[in-house]
């Protein structure tokens, strides 16, 4: 039985185990969006083991990666979500994927699942989370500007699999603590650090 992290108007948010793989995998293929725009290419058959099992560089401190599930009220995974606790400092949390079924996009459902999940990260101690938006990704851009995030850095030449982007590096204070806090603490996103 997987844990609950959190529940939210009709759905339940659970931490995601090695054996959910080929559950997260289906809903990979099932979207494949992101994907195609991200990589250039639809999901491998060994997608999902490969966003579960990857490991962060050696010189990257943090505490923990955790994969989340949004269940409904069917049973049915919504969305999937990746994030990684105290990345590079203390209190500083990484969101590093968060996808919604392509067939609830335009619902209001991506803002309702991702406010659960940003309260649900606040009250676990993050004062500041991270994320990299694709620019040109207009959607997307939109999406995390609405919900509070700046830009605090490009990095350009970023390559995924088989495309290179410039890759917006995006930040978002969950309190009193300002971005000027985040990036004396955070050098590799400050805008003059190569």
């Amino acid at each position: 039985m997987n844990q609950t992290l959190f529940e939210t108007e009709g759905y339940r948010a659970i931490r995601l185990v090695r054996s959910d793989i080929p559950v997260i995998q289906t809903f990979l293929e099932n979207n494949p969006g992101y994907f195609l725009l991200a990589e250039g290419h639809p999901p491998t058959e060994t997608q999902a083991a490969k966003e579960f099992e990857s490991e962060l560089p050696e010189e990257w401190p943090f505490t923990e990666q955790i994969a989340i599930g949004f269940i409904d009220a069917s049973n049915e995974m919504t969305a999937y979500a990746f994030v990684i606790s105290d990345l590079f400092a203390e209190d500083v949390w990484h969101l590093g994927m968060f996808m919604v079924s392509t067939e609830r996009h335009g619902q209001g459902v991506a803002r309702h699942l991702y406010t659960a999940l940003e309260n649900w990260i606040k009250a676990s101690g993050a004062k500041w989370v991270r994320l990299g938006v694709i620019d040109g990704n207009q959607r997307a851009e939109r999406f995390w500007e609405r919900n509070g995030y700046v830009e605090v850095r490009r990095l350009d030449n970023y390559v995924m699999d088989n495309a290179t982007h410039t890759m917006r590096v995006m930040n978002k204070p969950l309190g009193e603590a300002g971005v000027s806090e985040y990036l004396s603490r955070v050098s590799q996103d400050r805008p003059d650090d190569d």
